[in-house]
C-alpha cells in the first residue's frame, strides 16, 4: 500500500465526515450533543464498534485486492 492510497482514504473520510454538517447542520449538532451525554462506557463501546467495522472492512478490501 502506497502513501497516496492512505492519503486518498483520509481524504474520502474527511469528505464523508463533512457531508452531514454541510447538508444538515442542525441534525449534526443534535447528534453531537447526544454523544456528549453518553457515559464513558457507552462512548468506548461506540468506539469499539467503529474500530471493529473499519478493521473488518479494511480486511475484506485487502482480501478482494489480492
Amino acid at each position: 500500500m502506497t502513501l497516496s492510497v492512505l492519503i486518498l482514504a483520509f481524504a474520502l473520510m474527511l469528505f464523508i465526515e463533512g457531508l452531514l454538517p454541510l447538508l444538515a447542520p442542525g441534525l449534526w449538532r443534535e447528534a453531537f450533543i447526544k454523544l456528549t451525554r453518553f457515559a464513558d462506557g457507552q462512548l468506548r463501546f461506540v468506539g469499539l464498534l467503529s474500530v471493529a467495522a473499519g478493521g473488518l472492512l479494511f480486511f475484506f478490501c485487502f482480501l478482494l485486492a489480492r
